[in-house]
């Protein structure tokens, strides 16, 4: 039983280079067990911000400063409440069966305050506002001043206006005051001089609340003097209530922002929080990386000489009488060496009709049956395929030397 040749050098170099499953995982498990460590911090993250946790004063959070207790009181009496980000959400609600909380109008741009002042003066509905200032003042509230801020927290009505009267004290201080002189206004709570909670009466039975402080909306103080009845008054005193909560892009500072590119929009701190993690990845590479050295020969278990594996070759077809075999190798190995000596292509040596003109320009005696020499068939014997190797010898020198 005859044995299989050993694998050549570069299907052992192959072999022995190749990783194996067990080493790929070895390498790559310290880098997945990092990313699976991040995955696992970021989704944690995402579930402590997620759910409830939506803002000061939003009626959807649960946090001390959320409004959700206050929404839930609204939804026993009856009252709707939709929560929208954006002014042109905000106007197109607005309606006469509708109170719009706007919790943050200082962050509305002038084109935006334009638009909301003018739904407020059409809708015939309520409108409340919390704490504005400045420009917001000027654009929602024309005649309302702003006079500095309440030192005291708890505060008696002090006015005629039902809502007040009917809750008493309330933690309408610690936040902003004002005064006006407009006809009809109503001033309540006041601090000093100055009103914390002014009423503003509007056309077609519309009016506009002015609140200097927010703390009678909040979860936590909600239960404190008469701050649940006081915000029930003002907020429920329409089926439906649709609080606005401003996002940036409603204002003039985020509509810059949103023209930002992205690098623009990065803090200058991350820049150099950025470069410090790069040179500790590099450092981090650097260290880990392979140390490639110099080529390392290895050693091969058996070399074998061409000569000998020819001649093992040799023994084989003989063993197994292939003299067919043999003769056909000798005649593709002649008439490839041929080609390349008569100029025939690569692809046509092996075609008689390309390759035995050519050959028979080289001879000087072209009698010779060059056609049963190269394509003719298999030897009968031994001594006829040794004969056939001396006469392919011959012709090859012959066309060699010509």
């Amino acid at each position: 039983m005859s044995t299989a040749p050993p694998p050549a050098p570069a299907a052992r170099a192959a072999t022995s280079t190749a990783m194996s499953p067990t080493g790929i995982w070895r390498r790559a498990r310290g880098f997945l067990i990092v990313v699976a460590a991040l995955l696992v911090a970021g989704i944690a993250l995402a579930s402590l911000h997620s759910g409830s946790h939506h803002g000061q004063f939003d009626p959807r959070s649960a946090d001390p400063t959320g409004s959700r207790a206050l929404a839930e009181l609204l939804k026993q009496r009856g009252v709707t409440t939709r929560v929208v980000t954006t002014t042109a959400e905000a106007t197109a609600a607005a309606d006469a069966d509708t109170t719009l909380l706007v919790t943050e109008p200082d962050l509305l741009d002038e084109q935006r305050r334009v638009a909301l002042n003018t739904a407020m003066d059409l809708s015939g509905g309520r409108t409340v506002l919390l704490a504005p200032t400045g420009r917001a003042l000027a654009g929602l509230t024309p005649g309302v001043r702003l006079k500095g801020t309440a030192h005291d927290t708890d505060l008696s009505p002090r006015c005629a206006l039902p809502a007040a009267t009917a809750a008493g004290r309330a933690s309408t201080g610690d936040g902003l005051r004002y005064t006006t002189d407009l006809p009809l206004a109503q001033s309540c709570y006041p601090s000093g001089s100055a009103a914390t909670v002014l009423r503003l009466p509007g056309a077609g039975g519309a009016d506009t609340v002015v609140l200097g402080s927010g703390l009678i909306l909040q979860n936590e103080t909600l239960a404190d003097e008469g701050n649940a009845a006081l915000a029930l008054q003002l907020l429920g005193s329409r089926p439906n209530l649709v609080w606005f909560i401003p996002s940036p892009a409603d204002s003039a500072d985020g509509a810059r922002e949103q023209d930002k590119s992205f690098f623009e929009l990065i803090p200058a701190g991350w820049g150099w929080a950025l470069l410090q993690l790069t040179v500790a990845a590099v450092l981090a590479a650097l260290w880990r990386a392979r140390r490639l050295g110099p080529l390392v020969t290895e050693r091969l278990p058996v070399v074998v000489r061409a000569s000998e594996a020819a001649e093992g070759r040799a023994r084989l077809y003989r063993k197994a009488a292939a003299r067919d075999r043999a003769a056909t190798v000798l005649r593709e190995s002649a008439r490839e060496r041929l080609a390349a000596l008569v100029g025939v292509p690569p692809a046509h040596a092996q075609d008689p009709t390309a390759l035995l003109p050519a050959v028979a320009d080289r001879l000087t005696d072209a009698e010779g049956d060059l056609t049963g020499l190269l394509f003719g068939p298999a030897p009968s014997d031994d001594a006829a395929l040794v004969a056939l190797v001396d006469h392919l010898d011959a012709l090859e020198r012959e066309v060699r030397t010509s």
